[in-house]
């Protein structure tokens, strides 16, 4: 008996290690929570211009300046539309979408050029430079970035977002963009240039005039996918992609990347 005494408590003993065992957790082990690394802020740049604007030029130089300081961290997008923007026609070559029409009405443009610097403003081109700097000086809520490959004549697109502080909530817009066109331009002198090399100039919205719902946390991921047919007047070699996010407190992060074929 005195055996079958000894087996039980030696049992009951093992459980009860084992059980402070489950309720103990060395300090090294335990998880803790580490908050992610900040996201380095892009601004995104909407330059608001025509090519009947003799001014507008001079608002370009303004952005080359603003990348050559800040490089990629400005991402840049030339919007056409309005009184002084030219459409396409048989024998020319205009810019002008009805998206960036749709813009212009939206911010109630009466002049150009004109910007937005993460969705603040309409700022005058020489206002830009503060604008700008001022928006660099914030922190990002989250990363952004994403990959585009030309595939059966049209353009795959991914983004994905990584929540670096708090959650965001507002709308992912992504937009295609092309550089290099050659296209008439009124210039300061009011001559027109019928070789002025127009860059950055936006094409169209990928999802939709004003994007989609999109909504991100802190230390998790979102990512969205989607697809443009590829438009005969485009150069593929010259388009890229520009990816936002933005909500009523203005642009939260925005991203510029090239297509792959």
């Amino acid at each position: 008996m005195l055996h079958r005494y000894t087996y039980i408590i030696m049992c009951l003993a093992a459980v009860g290690m084992m059980l402070m065992g489950c309720d103990y957790i060395a300090e090294d082990d335990r998880l803790i929570y580490e908050k992610p690394e900040p996201a380095k802020r892009a601004v995104l740049l909407e330059d608001f211009t025509g090519q009947r604007c003799p001014n507008c030029p001079e608002a370009t130089e303004i952005i080359e300046q603003l990348q050559e300081t800040y490089g990629d961290a400005v991402v840049a997008v030339a919007i056409h539309g309005g009184q002084l923007s030219v459409a396409s026609t048989p024998k020319v070559v205009g810019l002008k979408t009805d998206t960036g029409e749709d813009y212009n009405k939206h911010w109630a443009l009466t002049r150009w050029p004109m910007g937005m610097i993460d969705r603040h403003g309409p700022y005058k081109d020489t206002e830009w430079v503060a604008a700008v700097k001022e928006e660099l000086a914030k922190p990002a809520p989250l990363r952004l970035e994403g990959t585009a490959v030309l595939a059966d004549n049209a353009i795959a697109i991914t983004v994905k977002a990584e929540g670096t502080d708090g959650i965001v909530v507002g709308k992912l817009q992504v937009w295609l963009l092309e550089d290099s066109i050659t296209a008439l331009q009124l210039m300061p002198n009011g001559k027109v240039n019928q070789q002025y090399v127009h860059n950055h100039v936006f094409r169209t919205a990928v999802n939709g005039t004003w994007g989609e719902d999109f909504s991100v946390e802190e230390g998790k991921s979102e990512q969205r996918t989607m697809s443009l047919p590829l438009q005969p007047a485009w150069k593929k070699e010259n388009l890229s992609i520009v990816a936002f996010v933005y909500n009523d407190s203005g642009v939260q992060q925005a991203t510029k990347f090239i297509i792959e074929d």
